[in-house]
């Protein structure tokens, strides 16, 4: 076998490990992946009669492509914490007298987050789809709209482990990816841009959740997407590599 195949079967060990773990404390997972569900319910029942007029339609068919990116923000906490427990109670350092890839372990939470995360996005549509959202898109649109949102989980993930190794502790390692997780609501996903004050409206517009916002709703909704497609990726590419060269980084360094 190769160094490649011996990292890949590691981090496939790594992967079943943290997807156990979720399975048998399921609190956090369930935390991060039916908040976004009750933000979205709340929104469209409690508030959804006021703000339909900035939507101009079916506020639930504006609300949901928003919607759905809060669960790539709300899974940053879940990552951090899990990695900031694995490094504060020792498990790292057994791993390190053990012959195995060093780096699976983080892969494994990236990989295990991006199934969480994509099976709490399912979820959701599920439950838009049940209280009225009627999306446009074609079979390729949802895979295109999916394959985003994955890019944004695995960019988001990558971030948060960064945040996991450097917290002192996980209550603090709960708190630093509020930032992460407030920007959705700083954009385009529950209202237009344009009915902002002018300095929030500016930072809402250049902001990563907005381009993605629009793209997402483009996908399933049919609205203009226009050059957001681009700057969508090029966010995700970006973050992606901060958060994977920041993270281990800083691993190699607690582990020499």
């Amino acid at each position: 076998m190769t160094t490649m195949t011996y990292a890949m079967a590691d981090s496939a060990t790594m992967l079943r490990r943290n997807l156990l773990h979720a399975k048998r404390y399921p609190s956090m997972t369930f935390g991060v992946v039916l908040m976004p569900i009750v933000l979205l319910l709340t929104f469209n029942f409690v508030f959804g009669g006021a703000l339909e007029k900035s939507s101009g339609g079916n506020y639930i068919d504006y609300l949901t492509p928003g919607m759905l990116l809060m669960i790539p923000a709300y899974i940053t906490a879940s990552v951090a914490v899990s990695i900031a427990t694995d490094t504060t109670k020792g498990i790292v350092n057994r791993f390190r007298t053990m012959a195995i890839s060093q780096s699976s372990m983080l892969t494994g939470h990236v990989v295990g987050a991006l199934i969480q995360a994509m099976l709490g996005i399912a979820a959701m549509v599920v439950v838009a789809l049940l209280i009225g959202f009627r999306p446009s898109a074609n079979i390729v649109e949802w895979v295109a709209a999916f394959g985003l949102l994955a890019m944004l989980v695995f960019a988001l993930t990558w971030l948060a482990v960064g945040m996991g190794l450097i917290a002192p502790n996980p209550e603090s390692a709960s708190n630093m990816p509020f930032p992460l997780i407030m920007l959705p609501f700083l954009g385009s996903g529950l209202v237009g841009t344009d009915t902002m004050p002018v300095g929030l409206r500016q930072f809402a517009e250049y902001q990563p959740f907005t381009p993605l916002t629009e793209t997402i709703r483009g996908l399933l909704m049919g609205t203009e997407i226009g050059n957001n497609g681009i700057i969508s990726i090029a966010w995700c590419v970006g973050l992606a590599a901060v958060g994977y060269f920041w993270s281990t980084s800083i691993f190699r360094k607690q582990t020499r």
